[in-house]
């Protein structure tokens, strides 16, 4: 091959490799997050979201009504409080360090705007799942479970459904799984999930959040978990006692 036809093979070869690397990238944005019950020990890829851009309508990355060492001086708390997730909730992590979530945004059972801060005054565990999320799926019974047994004016299981488009799909999954203990939260925009994977704290469904009375951020878990069983009701007993 003449030193001519070598010359002006180099673009062509070098276009064809810029376009492997930004497919590579593109498929990356995609992040898959999975675990089985039994101490969350990752298994195969079992659900993904792709986080829209921009800053979420009704969140923010920080809650500017509070001071920023608002909830930082909870750190220990939450060293605490995760280092009691043992078997079934080992994969809880605590807070590093501990933030306001007041302002995560999203709709009550109504269907009206509410934030976090609505629950003031209660240990929450925030749940995000969705009817497309098998491992979504499969905790829901759990959770819906834990509250039943302990919910009250002191503590909540808020599982709020991502689902995009209208109320059928989740509202029928809940049906048939006689889910009736868990109250109907909702988002259809993935603006919750965009906030809280900005904040670091969601990679993909379901992501779990447990919180405290001021809103705090106590300790997270990333996949799912058996939620009705005595490691995990350990955990919340303990948080609701303060750590």
């Amino acid at each position: 091959m003449s030193d001519g036809k070598q010359r002006k093979m180099i673009p062509a070869w070098r276009a064809i490799l810029t376009a492997m690397v930004a497919g590579a990238l593109a498929g990356a944005v995609a992040v898959y997050v999975s675990g089985g019950f039994s101490g969350n020990t990752p298994a195969a890829p079992s659900a993904d979201v792709t986080a829209t851009s921009g800053q979420a309508a009704g969140t923010a990355a920080s809650d500017p009504a509070s001071p920023p060492d608002a909830c930082a001086v909870k750190a220990e708390r939450a060293k605490t409080v995760a280092a009691a997730a043992t078997g079934d909730v080992a994969a809880l992590l605590p807070a590093d360090p501990p933030q306001s979530l007041k302002s995560l945004a999203f709709n009550d059972p109504d269907g009206k705007p509410m934030t976090l801060a609505d629950r003031a005054g209660k240990i929450v565990l925030m749940n995000l799942w969705a009817t497309w999320c098998a491992p979504c799926r499969a905790e829901m019974p759990a959770l819906d479970a834990l509250q039943k047994g302990a919910g009250d004016d002191g503590f909540e299981v808020i599982a709020v459904n991502v689902d995009t488009g209208d109320d059928s799909k989740p509202k029928k999954f809940l049906e048939e799984e006689k889910i009736g203990a868990l109250a109907y939260y909702r988002d259809n925009t993935l603006d919750l999930f965009s906030d809280l994977k900005r904040r670091g704290l969601a990679l993909g469904l379901p992501v779990t959040l447990l919180i405290d009375e001021e809103g705090c951020l106590l300790a997270h878990m990333n996949g799912p978990a058996e939620w009705a069983g005595d490691d995990a009701r350990r955990v919340i007993e303990l948080a609701r006692k303060g750590g």
